[in-house]
């Protein structure tokens, strides 16, 4: 087996040790960058031990809040990352829904386009300037920069680090077009939707900035399942399906794939109590399963690879987590390296 894609892969571990351990297995099998989330844990404080625990793979946030830090907290994490990794770093960031950052970390929300551009213009503006003794300004509606007296003397490993932006309407999806050295998708993402929706606004953006396909990567994000067993695999994959079903906010995605009823039902179910979130998975029909996910047997998972080859450059690999205990998780992983090693020629984990 083979992929002309980059594979890419997002570990999970119930600690820092673990998830360590993960990532030296992704880059022994063959993958390109390791992901760090924003959840649960830290985006970038994960990132460091994961850049610290790894000596090739590249090292991202897929993906940090934006507007939860200040955009020059945000730039010195960065640029010490990227001394950490030497040169490995990418800063993917994302703006999350304006509840969790109103509600759960008391973060201006604002318009968050704007607010995103203002943001990654600043970074990139201290990133650039900050060893240099001048002083900087930089003012917009939500974000700026007024900086004298300020020199860095430490090492700067880049003047500029990769900065990839997540999003899923075509109003952020272009503006990663405009600007961003990379776009992320979520984490349900087929490539029927690359391709009619994603694909068109990357365009608008380029023509926009006056930038080539080339300027910019595209990452797929994928919850993907193998087993032997292909129905196995896909009801390992369904919970994270039935989350989402959940969000109102996905609505359209699922009316755009023809799912609509099928999420309607799911998200009434859960509100009217009539299943937990940690049972979800099962009122997912495995044609959504297909749909949304990378699932199946290891023949199964490439074909489903091979389906983006030719409308991104990378896809970012998952093992599922929703409605699962940690033990089903980790062995959903180990299978998943195994394949990543399959297709790359890499060292399947022991």
């Amino acid at each position: 087996m083979s992929t002309a894609l980059r594979l890419t892969f997002a570990p999970w571990g119930e600690s820092l040790d673990e998830v360590v351990e993960v990532s030296r297995q992704a880059e022994a099998a063959g993958a390109e960058v390791v992901w760090a989330p924003e959840m649960h844990r830290s985006a970038t404080v994960t990132a460091a031990a994961m850049a610290a625990g790894t000596s090739t793979i590249g090292v991202g946030t897929a993906i940090a809040l934006a507007f939860t830090r200040s955009p020059m907290i945000t730039a010195l994490e960065a640029m010490d990352l990227d001394e950490l990794s030497q040169g490995r770093f990418i800063l993917g960031l994302g703006t999350g829904v304006q509840r969790v950052n109103e509600d759960w970390y008391n973060a201006q929300w604002g318009k968050p386009v704007a607010h995103l551009r203002e943001t990654v213009g600043i970074i990139r503006a201290f990133i650039d300037q900050c060893v240099t003794g001048e002083p900087m300004q930089v003012d917009g509606e939500f974000e700026h920069l007024r900086i004298k007296g300020y020199q860095r003397t430490y090492r700067r490993q880049r003047a500029a680090i990769p900065i990839y932006l997540a999003g899923v309407g075509p109003v952020m999806v272009r503006t990663a077009g405009e600007i961003a050295d990379g776009w992320i998708s979520h984490e349900l993402c087929s490539p029927h939707f690359v391709s009619e929706q994603v694909l068109p606004a990357i365009t608008e953006g380029l023509q926009r900035a006056g930038r080539q396909r080339s300027d910019i990567e595209l990452v797929v994000s994928a919850l993907a399942a193998v087993d032997a067993d292909a129905g196995k695999a896909r009801r390992l994959a369904a919970g994270v399906v039935g989350f989402y079903s959940t969000v109102r906010t996905y609505a359209d995605f699922f009316d755009f794939h023809g799912f609509a009823d099928q999420q309607q039902g799911i998200a009434d179910a859960f509100r009217a109590g009539g299943v937990t979130a940690q049972k979800l998975g099962e009122l997912v029909p495995d044609e959504m399963i297909s749909a949304f996910t990378i699932s199946g047997n290891a023949d199964d998972v490439a074909a489903s690879l091979k389906a983006y080859e030719g409308i991104v450059d990378a896809v970012k690999l998952s093992p599922p987590t929703h409605g699962l205990a940690p033990d089903q998780t980790r062995t959903a992983q180990q299978q998943l390296l195994g394949v990543v090693a399959d297709l790359t020629g890499g060292t399947r984990p022991s």
